[in-house]
C-alpha cells in the first residue's frame, strides 16, 4: 500500500512538471507569434514608403492588419552642419507599431531625403 502511494506521488510530481513545461512553451510560442506579427506589420509599412530619397511628411500614422503605426522624421543631429553641395539631407526615422493587445515594437534608422524635392 505504501509503495502504491509513493508511486502515485511520483507520477503526480512528474505530471505537474510536464504541465508546467507545456504551459511555459505555450506562452513563449504565443509571444513569439505576437512579435513576428509586429515585425511583419512594420515591414508592410516600410515597403509602402517612397524610394530613392523622395520627400515624405514628418509625421505619418495609420493602421495595417489591425496594428496601429506611427512614423516620425526628424533632422539627424541638429548641431551638425549639412554639406552644402550634397543633394541629400540625413533624416532620423522612428517607426512604432502597436498590436491590438498593446504590445509595441520600435525601430529607428537614418534615411537620406532629397533636398528641396529634387
Amino acid at each position: 500500500m505504501i509503495e502504491a502511494v509513493v508511486a502515485l506521488a511520483l507520477v503526480t510530481i512528474v505530471l505537474a512538471a510536464i504541465g508546467t513545461l507545456v504551459a511555459t512553451n505555450s506562452r513563449g510560442a504565443w509571444k513569439l507569434e505576437q512579435h513576428a506579427a509586429l515585425v511583419n506589420a512594420a515591414r508592410v509599412v516600410v515597403s509602402t514608403l517612397p524610394r530613392a530619397g523622395a520627400p515624405m511628411l514628418d509625421d505619418l500614422r495609420g493602421r495595417v492588419a489591425g496594428h496601429r503605426w506611427q512614423m516620425r522624421m526628424t533632422p539627424f543631429l541638429d548641431d551638425v552642419p549639412v554639406v552644402p553641395e550634397s543633394r541629400f539631407v540625413p533624416q532620423r526615422v522612428e517607426l512604432r507599431v502597436q498590436a491590438p493587445g498593446g504590445a509595441m515594437v520600435s525601430f529607428e534608422t537614418i534615411r537620406l531625403q532629397s533636398r528641396g524635392g529634387s
